[in-house]
C-alpha cells in the first residue's frame, strides 16, 4: 500500500465560523440547494451528523461519480476541524484503500479565514495517483468553496 499526502490553503473573507458551519456542518442542506446541477443530495446514512456518523453524496444524473460514502472522524464546531475519510463510492476507483482529509478554518487578521487542507490517498498494490487525478479533485473542491463563499458573501445573515 503506497500512502501519499497533499496539502493546500485557501484563503477567504468569510470568518471561519461562518464558513464552517455552511461548508461543513449544514453541507447536507446547502450544497445540495445551492450545487443542484452537480450534487442531488447528501444524506447522513448512520448517526447524528457527529463523530462516527457516515454521510452519503448522491451526485446528479450524467456525472461521472454516483455516489460516495464518507465517515466523519472527528467534528469540532469550536475550533473549527474537521476529518474525515472517504470509505465507498465510485470515487475510490478500486485503486485507492481509502482518502483521509483533515480540515482546519483559522482565522486571519483582516476578519477573513485561512483554510487548510491535508488529503492522504491510500493506494491498493502498486497503484500511483497521477497529478492529473489530483488537481482534478482540488478545483472540485475548491469550486465548492467558491461557490459557498459567494453564497456567503450575497446573504451576509446566513450561518451568522
Amino acid at each position: 500500500m503506497g500512502v501519499t499526502t497533499y496539502s493546500d490553503e485557501y484563503t477567504s473573507p468569510i470568518p471561519p465560523a461562518r464558513l464552517f458551519k455552511a461548508l461543513i456542518v449544514d453541507s447536507h442542506n446547502l450544497i445540495p440547494k445551492l450545487m443542484p446541477l452537480a450534487v442531488q443530495s447528501i444524506e447522513i446514512t448512520e448517526g447524528d451528523g457527529g463523530a462516527g456518523s457516515i454521510r452519503q453524496i448522491n451526485f446528479a444524473e450524467g456525472s461521472q461519480v454516483k455516489c460516495i460514502r464518507n465517515r466523519i472522524e472527528e467534528l469540532d464546531e469550536k475550533n473549527c476541524s474537521y476529518k474525515y475519510s472517504l470509505i465507498e463510492g465510485d470515487g475510490l476507483m478500486d485503486k485507492l484503500e481509502k482518502i483521509t482529509y483533515d480540515v482546519k478554518f483559522e482565522p486571519t487578521a483582516d476578519g477573513g479565514s485561512k483554510n487548510k487542507m491535508t488529503s492522504t490517498y491510500y493506494t491498493k498494490g502498486d497503484f500511483v495517483l497521477t497529478e492529473e487525478e489530483i488537481k482534478t479533485g482540488k478545483e472540485k473542491t475548491l469550486a465548492m468553496y467558491k461557490v459557498v463563499e459567494g453564497y456567503l458573501i450575497q446573504n451576509p445573515d446566513a450561518y451568522a
